[in-house]
């Protein structure tokens, strides 16, 4: 993939987008444009059941939205900017693939609202902050912001962090739930990939893990016996599939599942 702002290597069923927009991976229409393209590259790539997203700057995963392209347009360009933006993030989040935000550096504003719209969020410890700072520019989050961080931290927390414009440390957002995984920072890289390869083929079933996300993001959005039965259709298009068959058969042997992604 040839994109402006952000590359994509593979990595057996891995894959690893790398943002890299100095100073401060800051997002414009044409980096999200290329955000965009790449989650269609993954989605459609069957050789894909991960996707890392990382930053190629030191200290810095991305500042957010470019203040100054929206201190320079009109209203209705940034109308359509956020509604653009919220898209493609929308997009993220319902691709049963898993993408994992792997933070290792400052992680602010609209920064965050992209990690927040991948599935896990994996840091660094480090001396750097995350938040969502938009209230001192007189706005609010709006690219997510609003709605998601209240669904991983609850209400009174995300209303604490976005009323004060406040930052938080690593160990501050693992604690609220806002990541999954803080780890050391000599051993992040090494730990994000173990992380991340663990999660895909042939270790687990990409389908299964798809399906789990589809389940999850879906139906927690539903009434309680919609989502069961959108987790009852989505289990059984698993029960069918090669996979499932070869996990029961594996598990009554006493032997590691071969799963073939089927």
């Amino acid at each position: 993939m040839d994109l402006t702002y952000i590359s994509l290597e593979k990595r057996d069923r891995v894959a690893v987008a790398w943002m890299n927009k100095p100073k401060a991976n800051t997002y414009d229409a044409d980096l999200m444009r290329d955000l965009s393209t790449m989650i269609d590259d993954v989605r459609f790539d069957d050789d894909i059941d991960v996707c890392v997203l990382a930053s190629k700057l030191d200290g810095i995963w991305s500042a957010g939205a470019d203040i100054n392209l929206l201190a320079s347009s009109t209203p209705d360009y940034k109308a359509m900017f956020c509604l653009n933006c919220q898209e493609i993030l929308n997009k993220m989040e319902s691709t049963p693939k898993l993408f994992i935000a792997a933070i290792d550096g400052h992680c602010v504003g609209g920064g965050l609202e992209i990690a927040m719209a991948t599935d896990l969020r994996v840091a660094s410890d480090g001396a750097w902050r995350v938040g969502l700072p938009e209230v001192t520019l007189g706005v609010l989050p709006g690219t997510g912001g609003t709605q998601r961080l209240p669904r991983l931290v609850g209400k009174s927390r995300a209303i604490d962090l976005m009323a004060t414009g406040r930052m938080i440390t690593p160990k501050d957002a693992l604690d609220w739930g806002l990541f999954n995984r803080v780890f050391p920072r000599a051993k992040f890289w090494d730990e994000t990939m173990a992380f991340a390869k663990g999660l895909a083929y042939p270790q687990h079933s990409g389908r299964a893990v798809g399906l789990i996300k589809r389940s999850v993001t879906e139906g927690t959005e539903m009434p309680m016996y919609e989502g069961l039965a959108l987790e009852r259709e989505l289990q059984n298009r698993l029960f069918a599939m090669a996979d499932a068959k070869e996990g029961f058969r594996a598990f009554l042997e006493k032997r590691a599942p071969k799963f073939q992604g089927k």
